[in-house]
């Protein structure tokens, strides 16, 4: 695990947990939208509850055990979240991302808290993400912990939809909403990295850039790529599309159709545009060509659709199945 830093905006309420000591609740529910860094603060604080010389409640990022937490190797550290499985045998096997994790990974936890830390008197730090990726058994597995944890643990569990999360769950822990950066915090701070197109990844992110930028993607190339296409509207070209949107995937490609669906039925009652400000004019001609039924029913579908983004059976047919019924939504308007 690389030690991360947490982002400005976070900063206050990083220093009242770490100020906290031993008052500190020992499971803390790190909640809120994705892309606001929840991740990066658990990790910063991690790092800071186990560096053996931390300075201003930071990590030192020099001692022996901000090296072992660097390199992924902290005895008193573990880390949960979906693992890669085996799809296939032999020399071509392959692995891909579980959606879950499974009561096999919490019972490992199960017998390693019940070792004795690697220091003595030293505190352990267990992270767990994303809480909800959790199933049944695994929860119930983890309550046990919550219930009668051991001693100096600290749990760090992040969760970007706390409303799927057992309430038995959610009544063991702190939960701690987490900051969302201002508009001004969020540019200032991308144009401090060199991010360009600040303006533009602040509102095709939803005010929440981090999600954008871990993608390792050049989203506003893409985006001009596939926007001429969405533009045409029942005249798009379904056969061009398909590559230009599938190029980053499945799950990438509904995300894009989502965004801009959103933005056109916005359009349709004269309210602020979420995504695509800079679209407006475009926008406001496919509103005045939307059937909203079929509007809101093609929603619903792409929301089934991503259900099952990363299934990797012939994607580029499916796409072109949903770009046929987006165009549909702009097909022969009736009058009024």
């Amino acid at each position: 695990m690389l030690i991360s830093q947490e982002y400005p905006w976070q900063a206050t309420l990083f220093a009242q947990w770490m100020q906290a000591g031993q008052s500190r609740h020992h499971a803390l529910l790190l909640h809120g939208k994705t892309g606001i860094g929840k991740l990066a603060f658990a990790r910063a604080m991690a790092a800071a509850l186990l560096c053996l010389q931390p300075e201003h409640c930071h990590a030192c990022s020099q001692c022996q055990s901000c090296h072992w937490l660097s390199e992924g190797a902290h005895p008193d550290f573990r880390e949960i979240t979906p693992e890669d499985e085996d799809s296939a045998e032999g020399s071509k096997k392959k692995t891909r991302k579980r959606q879950q994790i499974l009561i096999d990974q919490i019972r490992a936890l199960h017998d390693y808290l019940s070792l004795s830390s690697h220091r003595v008197e030293g505190m352990r730090v267990v992270l767990i993400h994303p809480l909800e990726a959790m199933n049944v058994a695994a929860s119930n597995a983890l309550l046990k912990l919550l219930e009668e944890p051991p001693q100096r643990t600290q749990f760090l569990l992040v969760s970007h939809q706390r409303q799927a999360l057992l309430p038995t769950i959610l009544s063991r822990c702190m939960q701690v909403e987490m900051p969302v950066p201002s508009e001004s915090q969020g540019l200032q701070w991308m144009q401090s990295q060199g991010i360009a197109q600040p303006e533009w990844l602040w509102h095709y992110s939803g005010g929440a850039p981090i999600t954008v930028l871990q993608d390792d993607l050049d989203w506003y190339a893409w985006y001009q790529q596939f926007q001429p296409h969405l533009r045409r509207g029942a005249e798009i070209d379904v056969v061009a599309a398909v590559p230009v949107l599938i190029k980053q995937g499945m799950e990438a490609a509904i995300q894009v159709l989502q965004k801009w669906l959103l933005d056109v039925w916005l359009s349709c009652h004269q309210q602020p545009l979420r995504y695509h400000p800079s679209e407006a004019t475009a926008l406001q001609g496919l509103a005045g060509r939307v059937q909203l039924s079929r509007l809101l029913a093609f929603q619903q579908q792409l929301n089934r659709f991503k259900m099952t983004a990363q299934h990797p059976l012939n994607q580029e047919l499916q796409l072109e199945q949903l770009l046929l019924q987006y165009k549909k939504i702009f097909e022969d308007k009736p009058n009024k």
